[in-house]
């Protein structure tokens, strides 16, 4: 069966003047789904090899780009923390919204971040990541801007010439546009919160999603050639790129 053809709308959180109470409300509508779709697990069992393989002596240093309210992030840094691998926390979102709702959810499950206010597209984001991570994010944008973005998160790793393990990791997790992911999108959406927001933009953002051979191309023209794009549930990409030693 070919693949729906994509349709790129704004979504509703994206909306300037949103209310902020029914943005909070949205954003934790959107965590209830992460959870439900382990969506911080299958990004910290990317990482975990990686992150062994460097063996390092101090926390890795994270960034998560569009992190909205942090939920992922912070759920990486809770598996992550289980198995003694230690992380600092670094919060990239456009929305001062999103940002104080990060700092929330982070205070009260007890973990230090920090914030940074950048839009990703056209801000040049900070640089010395050992992990520059994203959730969901890329389906709000063109081709041309999803490019960019990528582009700015290959620079934002840490590069170190004399190392013999690859000293950077992208992992990005997206949405496959599939009619199954169509149909999970919008069960799910309605049985898990009742943000009339997130109900409407969870099927708009798979309709936005993105086939496996978009997603290559997209890395491709970002730079990143050996990246490796795989499918976990529930109808979602996964796709990590580790930064070349030599770089």
């Amino acid at each position: 069966m070919p693949a729906m053809p994509r349709k790129l709308v704004g979504e509703l959180m994206d909306e300037p003047g949103l209310d902020p109470a029914a943005h909070r409300h949205a954003l934790r509508g959107l965590a209830r789904l992460n959870a439900a779709s382990a969506a911080g697990r299958s990004i910290w069992h990317s990482i975990r090899p990686w992150a062994r393989r460097r063996g390092l002596d101090r926390p890795l240093r994270v960034l998560d780009v569009a992190t909205g309210s942090g939920d992922v992030a912070l759920r990486v840094h809770r598996l992550a923390a289980r198995e003694g691998v230690r992380m600092e926390l670094h919060l990239c979102d456009i929305s001062p919204e999103a940002r104080q709702a990060a700092r929330d959810r982070a205070a009260r499950a007890g973990v230090e971040v920090q914030t940074i206010g950048a839009d990703a597209c056209r801000d040049p984001l900070p640089g010395g990541f050992d992990v520059v991570m994203c959730s969901l994010f890329l389906h709000h944008l063109t081709e041309d801007e999803a490019e960019r973005v990528l582009g700015a998160m290959r620079s934002a790793c840490a590069r170190d010439p004399g190392a013999t393990i690859p000293t950077g990791l992208v992992v990005v997790a997206d949405l496959a546009r599939t009619r199954r992911g169509l149909a999970l999108a919008a069960v799910g959406s309605r049985t898990l919160t009742r943000s009339p927001i997130v109900h409407e933009d969870a099927v708009r953002s798979v309709r936005a999603g993105w086939t496996r051979e978009e997603l290559r191309t997209r890395f491709d023209r970002a730079g990143m050639s050996r990246a490796r794009v795989r499918k976990v549930w529930p109808e979602r990409w996964l796709v990590t790129w580790e930064a070349p030693c030599e770089a």
